[in-house]
């Protein structure tokens, strides 16, 4: 388990680098929450596998659409840039409609649709899309990934039930890491 976690770690280092900023002095900045959760995004793309007709050609873009107020600001796009999940580039887009995240495959929900979630989550029950926010009891309400803070530190939860009825794949090295 350590042995894994140190994977993670290293496939993080990457992202976080860029992010991270300038060293001032002998003290290094801080990533920031959500330039770790823009970083965990990337990661969850990585370890869920969608079935094939999520993709028109093997070459479309991976759609990261961002739902509601956007809390990653330009992080999220920082943090995807020049990055590819295969032979998918990576694409963000704000989305305004539950009706538009239909064509997402990663959809960050943000805190501010809490009212509108059981609406969105319908419109997307039985479709491909990997459905991610921040929200108390999000994936008791059917969402698949829900960020939550241990401290100082984000984690995660997962609704392994839900992703596999939409027909995600999530790698059991991600559960591993899943908290509950």
């Amino acid at each position: 388990m350590k042995r894994f976690r140190g994977v993670i770690i290293l496939t993080l280092l990457p992202l976080w680098l860029p992010l991270v900023g300038s060293i001032e002095g002998a003290q290094e900045a801080q990533p920031t929450e959500y330039q770790l959760k823009a970083a965990f995004l990337f990661n969850f793309a990585m370890f869920v596998e969608w079935p094939q007709q999520a993709f028109v050609e093997r070459t479309s873009p991976f759609i990261i659409g961002v739902l509601g107020e956007n809390p990653f600001h330009d992080d999220l796009q920082k943090a995807l840039q020049n990055k590819r999940i295969d032979d998918h580039p990576l694409v963000v887009r704000e989305i305004r409609l539950p009706a538009e995240a239909t064509n997402c495959h990663l959809l960050f929900i943000s805190a501010s649709e809490k009212k509108r979630l059981p609406e969105v989550l319908q419109v997307l029950k039985g479709k491909s899309v990997l459905t991610v926010s921040e929200m108390d009891g999000f994936t008791d309400e059917g969402g698949m990934i829900n960020f939550v803070l241990q401290g100082t530190k984000v984690r995660f939860q997962i609704n392994k039930e839900t992703a596999a009825a939409a027909g995600l794949k999530i790698s059991s090295k991600l559960m591993n890491l899943a908290v509950r």
